[in-house]
Parts: C-alpha cells; sequence; structure tokens
C-alpha cells in the first residue's frame, strides 16, 4: 500500500511541475514576443529604411524565442508519460 501511495505522489508532483514548466514557458514567451515586437515597431519607426535587416532579425529571435516553450513542452511530457522518478521508485 506504501509504494501505491508513494507512486500516487510522485506522478502527483510530476504533473504539477509539468503544468508550471508549460505554463510559466508559454509566459515567458509572451513576454518576450511582446517586447520584441514593440522594438521593432520602434526601431522601424526610426528608421523606415532599416526596416527589411530589422524584420529579418527579429524572425530569427522569433524563431529562438519559440524553441524554449517547446523544450518545455518536450520535457514536460517527459515527465507525464516516462516519469524517471518512478524507475527510480521501482528500485532500479
Amino acid at each position: 500500500m506504501e509504494n501505491i501511495t508513494l507512486t500516487a505522489n510522485v506522478m502527483g508532483m510530476s504533473v504539477i511541475a509539468a503544468a508550471l514548466l508549460i505554463g510559466l514557458g508559454a509566459l515567458g514567451t509572451a513576454i518576450g514576443f511582446a517586447l520584441l515586437g514593440g522594438k521593432f515597431l520602434e526601431g522601424s519607426a526610426r528608421q523606415p529604411e532599416l526596416m527589411p535587416m530589422l524584420r529579418t532579425n527579429m524572425f530569427v529571435i522569433a524563431g529562438l524565442l519559440d524553441a524554449i516553450p517547446m523544450i518545455g513542452v518536450a520535457i514536460a511530457l517527459l515527465l507525464i508519460f516516462a516519469n524517471p522518478f518512478l524507475a527510480t521508485l521501482a528500485g532500479g
């Protein structure tokens, strides 16, 4: 009975960790996109002739910024479906 309780606790905490990982990653990315878009508009308003270069740089940074929540989702899926802590709990 104790092993079932420990397994339930580990899975419960893993689901909470996955939710926090996805939620905070999405929140940070949203803030980053807001700052990126604002700075792009500010820069293109100041110097319209640099808009193509600024747009290219913005898309590169946006692609890198998108990688953060994707990695978070991958780690969350690992915690939910292939939890490494359960193998340690089972003893091997």
